[in-house]
């Protein structure tokens, strides 16, 4: 199963002026449509979003169904699998522990994890630092459970968006602080900013804290194709620092919207998250900061943020440099076009 794929973009373009569609008085709203198209015709069970513009009401908007047996509708205090936004939270804590002098963003693996990336990859933990690994420069491959791992690059030479990279940078979290990196996302993050429903799940926990939708896959756990089938209690505790997190639309808001005002980092750590790479072959438009990224999309509009795919759960977060406007969105289905799903779900709430 590919991964999901999310980007980024240079901390020094302009920014763009966006304005958010709100929900007219009468009709359904664009957005609302676009909620409904994500779902017609069995493209995913269902799907919700939560529209936030400066301090004014949020809104929240629902279509299909949160569980197929049932036909129960979805619900907005809802916890689900957020993939690989969990990296943004992830990248987050580790450029705090280097504010603090935990940790330097120049470390070498060899200083933290040494001969791990040798025995596993061949590739030498002297060559590659901790902002490589962040941003996917480690030239270290993407690999699932039980898969043959192609040959790692030299460091530094492109772009590859990969799952180790993001196992290894937990593990130096856990490393340099003695700590569990769901403690530290917790002491850094989900205490502090008040985020009730966001935790990375202890091993063992294979479920998914009430309130939930039911998640639903057409893919086995090696990503074949298979019938729809649940798998809500599917262990998933592999994707761990790359993407095991649970969370919530509302706690995404808050997350993002700290993130983009610059509330979590000093001024030098807002700028070494958001500096940014090229993502050569893969999403168009792209790039990639740490954890972060930014997507132009059809309209010339760029927004920024994350999202995150995995077995029976796709979420999107993003919104403008500034976090005047923010869209938390979730599907409880994996099969669905969800790069052009988002982007009609976007388009829909923002314009220029």
């Amino acid at each position: 199963m590919s991964p999901f794929r999310v980007h980024a973009s240079l901390l020094t373009l302009a920014l763009t002026a966006v304005t958010m569609t709100g929900p007219p008085s009468l009709g359904p709203s664009p957005v609302q449509r676009a909620l409904e198209r994500a779902v017609t015709d069995g493209r995913g069970p269902g799907i919700v979003a939560e529209l936030r513009h400066g301090h004014a009401r949020p809104w929240f908007g629902t279509a299909g169904v949160a569980d197929l047996a049932s036909g129960a509708a979805r619900r907005q205090d809802e916890h689900f699998r957020i993939g690989s936004f969990t990296k943004a939270f992830v990248g987050v804590v580790v450029v705090r522990l280097a504010d603090e002098g935990t940790l330097s963003l120049d470390d070498t693996l060899a200083k933290w994890l040494p001969g791990v990336v040798e025995e596993y990859f061949g590739a030498d933990s002297a060559k590659i630092d901790v902002r490589q690994l962040l941003n996917h420069t480690s030239g270290l491959p993407d690999a699932l459970p039980g898969q043959e791992p192609p040959a790692p690059l030299e460091p530094g030479t492109r772009f590859i968006y990969s799952k180790v990279n993001y196992t290894l940078a937990g593990m130096i979290v856990e490393k340099a602080t003695g700590s569990t990196l769901a403690a530290e996302i917790d002491r850094h993050l989900a205490h502090p900013l008040g985020l009730t429903g966001t935790y990375l799940p202890e091993a063992g926990d294979h479920g998914v804290r009430a309130p939930h939708a039911r998640h639903y896959s057409k893919f086995t756990e090696h990503g074949e194709p298979a019938e729809v089938h649940d798998v809500t209690e599917v262990d998933q505790g592999w994707a761990g620092a790359a993407g095991g997190m649970i969370s919530t639309t509302s706690d995404l808001h808050r997350f993002l919207a700290a993130l983009l005002r610059g509330d979590l980092l000093s001024p030098a750590g807002q700028k070494e998250m958001f500096t940014t790479v090229e993502t050569a072959d893969w999403v168009p438009g792209t790039r990639y900061g740490l954890g972060v990224y930014s997507q132009t999309l059809p309209s010339g509009l760029t927004l920024w943020g994350g999202g995150g795919y995995i077995q029976g759960s796709t979420t999107y977060a993003m919104g403008d440099r500034r976090a005047t406007h923010v869209l938390v969105s979730n599907l409880n289905g994996d099969w669905n076009d969800f790069v052009g799903t988002f982007e009609d779900l976007y388009a829909a709430a923002f314009k220029r």
